[in-house]
């Protein structure tokens, strides 16, 4: 099939909810791609954080043929092995806690809303903040502090008050006799890589504890290793009351959970909540195979010195070409402020083999599998000077000579 024809089989039967862009992947290894004319890419932004093992890991795709040879699925009314290892190892790797699967990070935020109503007793209203970003079914988008994804889908549920991040007293002065829960992410991956401060979140743990309410941490993008701890909130010396994942614990198989509290997690029982696919065998072993990776390959102190080194790269970078602004993020989930859009950056850096995101039109996100080696990030700066160095001077507007 030529590529024309393929374009427009698209076009012709699938729903226009992604902007496309024109490359046809085929084959994927580690922090490479190659598209359909043998043309080899550098993945700096894998799935949205869904490749945290790059592509393809061995070790995912063992575990993955050995289990779809014995068994694909079983309903979850019955019982099996993968998942009930996989909840038991993401609890040691937790807090004392039970698991609820389903399939994506929106799933798991709808569980938890629906958790945190149950919960509340009467108080229903969760606050939640500018910027964030926690799905795009109709109760993770009310939660989403991002008018530009809401419009028109109105009337979203009720129940949902978003405040300024890192704001301690907005945040305090939201808090009524409905509250029952804030929704956080400790970095807004959609929101421009902006990042929780410490101290307002030991005072949101605070606050939460005060007041008996829940503190739910989305950690779909910022979860299983991204930020060079297994989990964001342990740079934070916190413990959520639920945490919600997704994409990279899959290995690049769809997977969610929501993980709550023991001493809360009961708050749903039979038939209150369900996931038909969630935790089915082939995902279970898929997710412990990651986990396994990051473990024996010790992935979590490679993101650490990576993330440090890529780091040190890119403010060389600022220091030369006053076009980046600022750099912001942990481990391997870094941000480049731009003081214009970054799109066609975006573009060039395409054409010229190395994929990386824009997103708040002017924050470059760079997220490289955690297993990135110097050898690439050292190509990936490259690259991303060559063209950053091409743009034009932020001091010259249109009309300036």
């Amino acid at each position: 099939m030529k590529k024309p024809q393929l374009f427009d089989i698209y076009k012709e039967n699938i729903m226009p909810t992604y902007t496309k862009t024109p490359l046809i992947f085929v084959k994927g290894k580690g922090s490479r791609l190659w598209d359909i004319d043998n043309k080899e890419y550098l993945d700096f932004f894998p799935g949205w954080g869904v490749g945290n093992l790059g592509h393809c890991h061995p070790k995912v795709m063992q575990a993955v043929r050995d289990q779809i040879s014995k068994l694909i699925f079983i309903p979850n009314n019955y019982y099996q092995l993968p998942q009930a290892k996989l909840a038991r190892e993401l609890v040691r790797l937790t807090f004392p806690a039970k698991v609820f699967f389903c399939n994506s990070g929106a799933e798991a935020n709808e569980a938890a809303i629906k958790f945190s109503r149950k919960f509340g007793k009467g108080r229903f209203e969760i606050i939640t903040f500018e910027n964030s970003f926690h799905g795009r079914t109709l109760g993770a988008l009310a939660a989403t502090g991002q008018k530009k994804y809401q419009t028109g889908f109105a009337p979203l549920p009720e129940g949902f008050k978003t405040v300024k991040f890192n704001d301690l007293e907005v945040l305090k002065n939201a808090v009524g006799d409905k509250t029952v829960a804030i929704m956080l992410e400790l970095i807004q991956g959609e929101g421009g890589i902006n990042v929780a401060d410490k101290d307002f979140v030991l005072a949101a743990r605070k606050l939460c504890d005060q007041k008996n309410l829940l503190l739910i941490v989305d950690e779909v993008q910022t979860g299983v290793g991204r930020t060079a701890e297994m989990f964001c909130y342990q740079h934070y010396g916190i413990t959520p009351d639920i945490v919600t994942l997704a994409k990279a614990l899959g290995g690049g198989l769809p997977v969610g959970m929501m993980i709550a509290k023991a001493k809360i997690a009961d708050t749903l029982g039979p038939g209150m909540h369900a996931s038909t696919f969630g935790g089915g065998p082939v995902i279970s072993r898929a997710a412990l195979a990651v986990l396994e990776a990051i473990d024996k390959e010790k992935l979590l102190s490679n993101a650490k010195e990576m993330g440090e080194y890529l780091l040190v790269k890119l403010e060389a970078l600022k220091k030369k070409y006053p076009l980046i602004l600022g750099i912001r993020g942990k481990g391997l989930m870094l941000g480049v402020e731009l003081s214009s859009p970054g799109k066609s950056i975006v573009e060039d850096c395409m054409q010229k083999g190395l994929l990386i995101n824009c997103t708040h039109e002017v924050v470059l996100r760079l997220m490289p599998a955690l297993n990135v080696s110097k050898k690439d990030i050292d190509k990936a700066i490259r690259i991303l000077e060559e063209v950053i160095k091409k743009q034009p001077s932020p001091s010259k507007g249109p009309g300036d000579i």
